[in-house]
């Protein structure tokens, strides 16, 4: 009797030490990161300062940033973007899941989860919003909801300044509190 258990344990032991021994050249296999695998560089961690002639604009900050087209491209995952007033203050904090920063325009794309919050209390919410550099404005063309101590906005579109000052909307859908829309008079 205990010689098929025996047997029946060194054929297990046997088929285990094979399947561990191999030839020691084949790669582990792991989850394919696209971006990782054509990148110019990647790095974890990263920081980096936008200005605009020497004045400082924002903070872009993310978990992984891959570099592209001789670094003028960044793609970032978890991004947060902080911006900063012609004085050196900070009026919002962005956040989001992921953006392209590029380098050479001057513009920045946050994808996913965008978040916007001022120093002010403003909260802006959307899933994708453009930030241009060069002219320190913000915008999208998605649905989004603004809420704001005294009023939620909700709408299609719109520009701003970073601290959702100058906040002009292309389509408002439901809203409350008093706000000017683009072309009337306060």
């Amino acid at each position: 009797m205990r010689r098929p258990l025996v047997a029946a344990t060194a054929a297990l032991a046997i088929a285990l030490a094979a399947a561990a021994c191999g030839n020691g050249t084949e790669p582990r296999v792991t989850a394919a990161n696209p971006l990782a695998d054509s990148a110019d560089q990647v790095m974890f961690g990263i920081s980096t300062l936008v200005t605009h002639q020497g004045v400082l604009r924002a903070q872009l900050e993310g978990d992984t940033a891959y570099f592209f087209d001789g670094s003028t491209r960044i793609e970032v995952r978890n991004e947060k973007t902080t911006f900063y007033g012609t004085t050196g203050q900070q009026t919002a904090v962005l956040t989001s899941r992921e953006g392209t920063y590029n380098t050479v325009r001057g513009q920045m794309e946050a994808r996913k989860h965008v978040v916007v919050v001022t120093t002010d209390g403003k909260r802006l919410e959307t899933e994708q919003l453009r930030y241009l550099q060069g002219i320190n404005q913000v915008s999208s063309d998605s649905p989004f909801v603004l809420t704001e101590p005294t009023r939620t906005l909700r709408g299609i579109g719109f520009t701003s300044d970073p601290d959702l000052t100058n906040l002009h909307v292309k389509q408002v859908l439901t809203g409350s509190g008093t706000f000017t829309l683009p072309g009337q008079n306060p």
